[in-house]
C-alpha cells in the first residue's frame, strides 16, 4: 500500500521531503509531480527499483529513462555536453525539455541506451521535485507516468493512488501537472533533432 504526501507546490515541507527521500534511499519508487506530468523515479543505483520501474510503465532496457538532475552542471557530470550543446541546455534549463546526450561513465551502463550509449536528462521547474534533488544530492531516474497500452499520461494524484497503490510506494499530491509530456531533443547528432514534441518550445534548440 502505498503513503500518500501533501506537499505544498511553492514552498515544499521539508519534513515530507526528508521522507520522500529515505523512501527513495530504500528501495522505493515514488511519483512526483514536475513541470510536465507526473513522473515515476526510482534511486539511480538501485537496479531492483529500476528493474520494477520498467515493469510498470511496461518498457525495455532500449526505452530511455531519464535522468533528472538539479542543474547544468550536473548534467555536465552524467552526459558528454560540447560548448554548443551547453549554450543550448543553458536556454532551455530549467524547463519541460529532455535532451539525448552520449552517457558518461558516472552512468550505470544498464541505465544508458545498450547500443548507443546515450541517456535522457532533463532539469525539471518543480519547487517539490527541485526540492527533493537537493535532498539526495544526486540525480533521480525516471520517466513520465503513462501505463502500458495507454497513450496519456496521469496528471491526477488520487487517481495515481487509486491504480497504482500496490505497484510504488509513495504518491506526492502537489497540484495537477500538465497533460503534455516534455520536449525530447537528440543532441547527439551533428544538428538537433526532435524526437517529441511536448510542452517545451523547439525554437530554442533551432528547431
Amino acid at each position: 500500500m502505498s503513503q500518500f504526501f501533501h506537499i505544498h507546490p511553492d514552498n515544499p515541507q521539508l519534513r515530507l521531503i526528508k521522507q520522500a527521500a529515505q523512501i527513495i534511499h530504500g528501495g522505493g519508487i515514488i511519483a512526483v509531480p514536475t513541470d510536465s506530468c507526473y513522473a515515476l523515479v526510482c534511486h539511480l543505483d538501485d537496479k531492483a527499483a529500476v528493474e520494477r520501474l520498467r515493469r510498470i510503465r511496461g518498457v525495455d532496457d532500449k526505452h530511455h529513462l531519464t535522468l533528472l538532475c538539479r542543474d547544468l552542471s550536473e548534467i555536465a557530470l552524467y552526459a558528454r555536453v560540447d560548448n554548443r550543446q551547453y549554450r543550448m541546455l543553458k536556454a532551455a534549463t530549467p524547463g519541460p525539455y529532455t535532451v539525448i546526450l552520449e552517457a558518461t561513465k558516472e552512468v550505470p551502463r544498464r541505465l544508458s541506451h545498450p547500443s548507443r550509449k546515450t541517456i535522457g536528462l532533463r532539469v525539471p521547474e518543480n519547487a517539490i521535485t527541485h526540492a527533493l534533488l537537493e535532498e539526495l544530492g544526486q540525480p533521480l531516474l525516471g520517466t513520465t507516468l503513462i501505463l502500458p497500452d495507454e497513450e496519456e499520461p496521469l496528471t491526477d494524484a488520487e487517481e495515481i493512488r487509486a491504480r497504482l497503490e500496490k505497484l510504488i510506494d509513495l504518491v506526492i499530491d502537489g497540484g495537477a501537472c500538465s497533460l503534455v509530456p516534455t520536449t525530447v531533443i537528440d543532441l547527439t547528432t551533428d544538428e538537433p533533432l526532435l524526437i517529441r514534441q511536448g510542452r517545451g518550445d523547439a525554437a530554442l534548440f533551432g528547431l
